[in-house]
């Protein structure tokens, strides 16, 4: 139930997929048989598919290759990155590398193992660095001339070059036994663990490893040495940061003299209540850490573990100068006399304001740039030889406003220009060509990630209507998007109970025929505050959906981002309330307005917050909905407190521990409300899915709504995955829940 920040954070980690599909079944879709034909051989590539329909199916989403890590050469001439493709029938991956001209000519493949090959990094204009087998691996742009270039035994997760390519920042695991005591050397076959303090366990894994970043010597800028200098060394805290982080939360200075880091020190009960993680500078030279975040005496508050820290000293005004949030993601002004990352002011909340914080170095001062929405991603602008203007450009950054993640500039004195405008998600961005254009990823609702070089226009030609010029130079897709009829997207803006509006996408049946109704699905966000944006999912894809004959209603309810701070802040202890009445406004809107709404065949779906959602809907819909579907959400909130393992999550949103007397107001309303009390109002249909190792919420949660539902004798079903997490990760999984999915929608709306 984190706060998704897809676009962003995770792609690196969550870019994995298929090139080619090995032998693809008939499968029922809207009953016409579609038919994928499958390569004559076992290479798990790009796939060469051809469709017996125009409609998507689930074999077609997996057959798609995912982009990943992006770079720009240093002379900007050419570009490299990754993607990842998935065999359904080997049921695994593959990431490749390929590399191409800066205007997207020349597009070639080098990777030529079933190996997987990931994060490119260029060494040289015509050496691309790389991993494989968990070392460190060069070569040339035509693939040739491999070299290891590590000697770890496999145990690079991740790498950093300095500038001037006399060292590099490894990334490896280490064991750790803060939390989780190791067992007796004599008991080698034991399985139990003791469990000593909390965090033990994170995301999908218990703790008994942490990532740390080691500094190794490079000669003839390019051989890695054997010696090996732990940053953290002696300390138990991990860098980069659970669950998502990468090597992003790590920047060499220009000089390659220090580095910024990004960690959370706190470990046990500290850490599950906190997300105050600071940025660290470390000197090379003297091998000294300084905080940039908290003064040298800085002492944290003592803090009530039970109750939400928005109460408490560690948030008081006059504490909150000390960066006591999210603080990550360092990045050094090109001329390195500064440092700005990606801040959050206040302790214990996941979606406060994400701010730009510009650090100067010299002085030790801070400042924000005055911004509406969240940063999302940023990249310095370059600093040329001439006097800078106040005018000229010190920033670009990606933000989410009004359901799109688009492209922005930010001036030497703070003002903000945007420079894309498109019904569109920008994923990620980096300079190149020498600052003169950026490198940048893109997605929709209806297109997968594909890479984009945008050249920002001068001041005069934005005042003539355009911002930026932009140049696709992928097509990753086309082979597959061009055989596939999609649904069109609408935008409306919704009335609300409280006197405002909400935005709400719909997207239209990819079969739609004017003067038809169709069945319709109400999609609940997750979250509870990530935006309902233009974002390209390998599960709740909404032109799969569209594929299936179904409309789709997506609002921007209270509690998203991208209409102002105030909009989104308004879900925190407040989950059954205005945010519910949104979604029925919105599907009462389309069911009320829409022509091709069948209001008699309505359904509603979520992950997450979304299934939350979803299970305190079935209790209040009025037989509104025919059918309800629930994948990972929190069912009995009570419960939810105890079993989820970052703690301040619940302490902010349900504002304090079920067993306080008195209660505040907010948390006595979130256990009142909670879905598990209203059981004896569900009536309809309901399908709950879960996987065993998701601990953000416990498949307990989505068991519980089976069991109740069918002891109350509701239709409903269950579909568990032992070994997935939050999402659904393995292609063979995937293409079962998309099949579990639609039959049951099919079953009770059509």
């Amino acid at each position: 139930m984190h706060k998704f920040q897809i676009f962003c954070t995770f792609a690196r980690k969550l870019s994995i997929i298929m090139r080619k599909i090995l032998t693809f079944v008939t499968v029922l879709l809207l009953a016409v048989p579609v038919t994928i034909k499958a390569s004559e051989n076992d290479v798990i590539g790009k796939s060469n598919i051809k469709l017996g329909s125009r409609m998507m199916t689930p074999e077609a989403l997996w057959a798609m290759g995912r982009i990943g890590a992006t770079e720009a050469s240093p002379d900007g001439s050419k570009v490299a990155y990754q993607v990842g493709y998935y065999s359904v029938k080997a049921n695994k991956s593959r990431q490749v590398i390929c590399v191409m001209n800066a205007d997207g000519s020349d597009n070639k493949q080098l990777s030529t193992s079933q190996k997987s090959e990931s994060d490119p990094t260029w060494i040289d204009n015509e050496t691309i660095a790389f991993i494989s087998g968990g070392e460190i691996w060069s070569m040339k742009t035509d693939g040739t001339d491999r070299k290891q270039l590590s000697k770890t035994d496999g145990q690079v997760e991740g790498f950093k070059f300095s500038p001037n390519r006399q060292q590099v920042i490894i990334l490896k695991s280490i064991p750790f036994h803060e939390v989780i005591k190791e067992n007796p050397s004599d008991l080698p076959k034991a399985t139990g663990r003791r469990v000593t303090d909390l965090m033990y366990r994170h995301w999908d894994h218990y703790v008994e490893s942490i990532q740390h970043p080691f500094i190794c010597s490079v000669t003839d800028g390019f051989t890695i040495g054997s010696d090996m200098t732990d940053i953290l060394d002696g300390e138990p805290y991990e860098c980069p940061m659970e669950p998502f982080g990468g090597i992003e939360q790590l920047a060499w200075s220009p000089d390659s003299k220090t580095i910024a880091y990004t960690c959370r020190k706190k470990t046990g009960l500290e850490y599950s209540i906190s997300t105050d993680s600071d940025i660290y500078l470390y000197d090379l030279t003297t091998r000294t850490t300084k905080n940039l975040c908290k003064p040298a005496d800085y002492v944290a508050p003592k803090v009530d573990p039970t109750r939400t820290l928005a109460i408490q000293a560690v948030n008081a005004p006059e504490n909150l100068k000390n960066n006591v949030g999210y603080d990550q993601n360092p990045q050094f002004s090109p001329d390195g006399q500064y440092i700005a990352w990606l801040s959050m002011e206040r302790d214990g909340y996941e979606a406060d304001l994400n701010r730009l914080c510009i650090y100067h170095l010299a002085t030790g001062t801070k400042r924000y740039l005055n911004w509406q929405s969240d940063v999302e991603a940023f990249c310095w602008a370059p600093v040329s030889g001439k006097k800078v203007k106040a005018s000229d450009p010190q920033f670009y950054f990606l933000s989410v406003w009004h359901g799109c993640c688009n492209m922005y500039a930010a001036s030497q004195k703070g003002e903000v220009t945007q420079l894309t405008e498109t019904w569109d998600d920008w994923t990620g961005l980096q300079m190149a060509n020498n600052g003169q254009q950026i490198l940048a990823t893109r997605q929709s609702l209806s297109h997968p990630t594909d890479i984009f070089l945008v050249t920002p226009y001068t001041k005069k030609r934005v005042a003539s209507g355009s911002a930026a010029d932009i140049l696709q130079l992928t097509h990753e897709n086309d082979h597959i998007l061009s055989q596939l009829s999609f649904g069109k997207m609408q935008q409306y803006w919704v009335p609300t109970t409280d006197g405002k509006k909400e935005l709400v996408w719909v997207m239209l049946p990819a079969n739609y025929e004017e003067g038809k109704k169709y069945p319709t699905l109400l999609f609940c966000e997750g979250g509870p505050q990530s935006p309902v944006s233009q974002f390209w999912s390998y599960r709740w894809n909404f032109q799969m959906m569209a594929a299936n004959g179904y409309v789709v209603v997506a609002p921007n309810r209270h509690g998203l981002p991208g209409f102002g701070q105030e909009w989104k802040e308004e879900i925190s202890g407040d989950w059954t309330g205005q945010c519910m009445q949104d979604y029925l406004a919105a599907i009462d809107f389309a069911a009320d307005s829409l022509p091709f709404v069948d209001r008699d065949r309505l359904g509603a779906v979520g992950a997450s917050f979304g299934g939350f959602s979803v299970y305190y809907l079935a209790g209040i819909h009025e037989k509104r909905f025919k059918a309800f579907i629930a994948h990972d959400g929190a069912f009995n909130l009570a419960a939810m407190y105890l079993e989820t393992e970052e703690n301040w999550f619940s302490n902010w949103e349900y504002d304090e521990a079920y067993w306080h007397r008195p209660q505040m107001p907010r948390a006595k309303q979130t256990y009142h409300d909670s879905p598990h009390k209203m059981v004896e109002k569900w009536d309809t249909p309901i399908l709950c899915i879960h996987g065993e190792k998701d601990y953000r919420i416990n498949y307990t949660q989505g068991m519980q709504a089976f069991n109740a539902a069918r002891m109350k004798g509701i239709p409903a079903e269950f579909l568990v995955f032992p070994d997935e997490n939050h999402w659904v990760l393995k292609p063979q999984n995937g293409v079962l829940w998309q099949r579990t999915f639609f039959d049951w929608l099919d079953r009770w709306l059509k």
